[in-house]
């Protein structure tokens, strides 16, 4: 994978096949669930093209999407609910998404390299890796299933809860999604421990 972070790409101790890369999506939006994937990508039919989700065109992320799951070994996506981020803090319930994407992988990896500086509460033999969504292919790989998954969540959901604008700014605290929660109020689906609903709330 070619990399345009100026991070050089991580070279992993682990030189077998069952290398599972897990990254998550949805940490900073004011709503919605956090999204996780974990990825174990074949050696032997590569996926060309990935990179970190962020940095690829809608068109390409979803073009990936299928070529992902089709060329995989093994895919996983897994979330944390909005209910799971209030109670355990958006940290915590981003650990808890990515664990539970790599332990409903079909094959269990021999060896996990995770997205960021913080390793999950697991029995995995891991590492993490600081962008390693710019870095690594697995990792590239769970960042793009992820945020397609939650991005056409999000495009379901503004159609369920119009006027917010989710379908746009996928949940993102946008001037217009603050905005929006001042006039039409909280829905369900909002984070209720983040700050700006919060203060929405507390105006109640």
């Amino acid at each position: 994978m070619k990399s345009s972070s100026t991070l050089p790409p991580y070279v992993c101790s682990y030189t077998g096949t069952l290398l599972a890369g897990v990254d998550e999506v949805g940490r900073g939006p004011l709503a919605g669930d956090v999204v996780a994937a974990a990825v174990i990508l074949d050696p032997q039919n590569p996926v060309a093209g990935l990179a970190d989700s962020k940095k690829l065109s809608e068109k390409k992320r979803e073009a990936l999407f299928d070529e992902i799951r089709e060329k995989a070994l093994s895919f996983a996506i897994a979330r944390a609910t909005v209910e799971e981020i209030d109670q355990i803090n958006i940290l915590h319930a981003s650990m808890l998404a990515m664990k539970r994407a790599v332990e409903q992988l079909s094959l269990q990896p021999e060896f996990v390299l995770v997205d960021g500086n913080r390793k999950p509460g697991w029995h995995y033999a891991c590492d993490t890796v600081v962008k390693g969504d710019d870095r690594v292919a697995a990792i590239a790989a769970a960042s793009i299933l992820a945020k397609v998954t939650r991005d056409r969540e999000m495009v379901l959901l503004d159609q369920q809860y119009p006027g917010y604008g989710l379908a746009g700014h996928k949940g993102y605290p946008t001037k217009a999604h603050i905005e929006a929660l001042a006039q039409l109020g909280v829905t369900p689906i909002h984070r209720k421990s983040f700050a700006p609903v919060q203060r929405q709330l507390a105006l109640v």
